[in-house]
């Protein structure tokens, strides 16, 4: 399909993904299902991951600042990001695609729950905010962030989501920096997973640069504009994302065939 009108439609809705992500994540549910009404899914997955690769690295040059505060948490989910991520990747064209796709609405409702209930949880287990992690906190945080690349490997919508709530029981100082970590640690899930979409030959390339171009705008416009917030006004953002997500996917799964 090569009608301007289309390409229009795909530039707008990569553009307010790459600004989503900046902000929570979620932004595969609004570049995905355009492409879905032209192509396989599995190309449509490959080629929204892609296009929204760059909008995720701008995102993150936006967070700049924050960034020195949480490098040492970025440099301790480096290694669990890049490898989950591969993991999941590979799982797209090796496992049938019902699998993940149950989980998801379940994944992003939970992630959606604990991140509403995140500060009386750090409020039960006394954690101050600039305390260090215990040894069992850090290792189920690498492990879940493992995990959670997985997902986003797999199909990543809503792994900001996942993130955010996981990131600050490891004593981020507020939503900037865990937006910060989250944002960069999603270009290392995305990173690795676009590198094997381009070898397995699953992206569309005329789509996936003219939708990658407006991803850049919005992605750095939304990782700008989110940092001038309040920070209630991101967290209830973050929330309202993720239960409309988890809803969607319920929606899809038990309502359509």
């Amino acid at each position: 399909m090569t009608d301007p009108l289309f390409y229009i439609l795909l530039g707008l809705s990569a553009m307010a993904a790459g600004a989503v992500n900046s902000i929570a994540g979620g932004g595969t549910l609004l570049s995905f299902p355009p492409l879905l009404r032209i192509m396989d899914a599995v190309y449509a997955n490959g080629t929204s991951t892609v296009a929204l690769m760059p909008g995720s690295l701008a995102g993150a040059l936006g967070y700049r600042s924050e960034l020195r505060d949480c490098w040492p948490l970025i440099r301790l989910l480096l290694i669990p990001s890049f490898v989950g991520g591969a993991v999941g990747s590979l799982l797209v064209t090796r496992l049938p695609p019902t699998v993940f796709a149950k989980l998801v609405p379940w994944l992003i409702i939970t992630a959606a729950f604990l991140f509403l209930i995140q500060g009386p949880i750090k409020r039960l287990i006394a954690k101050g905010e600039h305390g260090p992690p215990s040894p069992l906190t850090t290792l189920a945080v690498v492990l879940g962030q493992f995990m959670i690349a997985v997902y986003g490997g797999y199909f990543g919508a809503g792994i900001g989501i996942l993130m955010l709530s996981v990131l600050p029981f490891m004593g981020t100082k507020n939503i900037h920096e865990t937006n910060a970590a989250k944002t960069v640690l999603a270009v290392v899930i995305n990173g690795v997973t676009v590198i094997i979409f381009v070898a397995e030959g699953v992206v569309v390339w005329p789509y996936a640069l003219a939708m990658a171009v407006a991803a850049i705008v919005g992605g750095y416009l939304g990782a700008r504009f989110a940092r001038k917030l309040p920070a209630i006004y991101v967290r209830v953002l973050v929330i309202v994302i993720g239960f409309t997500l988890g809803g969607y996917y319920l929606w899809k799964q038990f309502f359509e065939s």
